[in-house]
């Protein structure tokens, strides 16, 4: 069930712009260009799959990796498929600390 949960290009890129810290979905949206139900769909699945579990700040929601050691099977299997790293990008919309003209400085 992992491997196939994972095994989808998207989940992938989602998976490694998360790595070792945690995103909001509005930095996967910022950063993939995607919209927020396409990520949304991706999201639980891999919630659902136990890969990741969330945290709220206030309107906010955080990803993150439930078992950071899954981070090494992560990087190999993107690297099978050919899918890059991608830093997540700040959303200039976003209210969340890591967005915010606060989290910038």
């Amino acid at each position: 069930m992992l491997l196939q949960t994972i095994g989808q290009p998207a989940r992938l890129q989602i998976l490694l712009a998360i790595g070792n810290s945690r995103a909001c979905v509005c930095h996967l949206e910022a950063t993939f260009g995607w919209r927020q139900a396409y990520l949304s769909q991706h999201l639980m699945a891999l919630r659902k799959a136990g890969i990741v579990v969330t945290s709220r700040e206030g309107r906010n929601v955080h990803y993150r990796l439930k078992n950071p050691d899954l981070l090494e099977l992560i990087y190999r299997a993107a690297d099978i498929q050919g899918v890059k790293l991608r830093n997540p990008t700040r959303s200039p919309e976003c209210s969340c600390p890591n967005c915010s003209q606060e989290g910038r400085k």
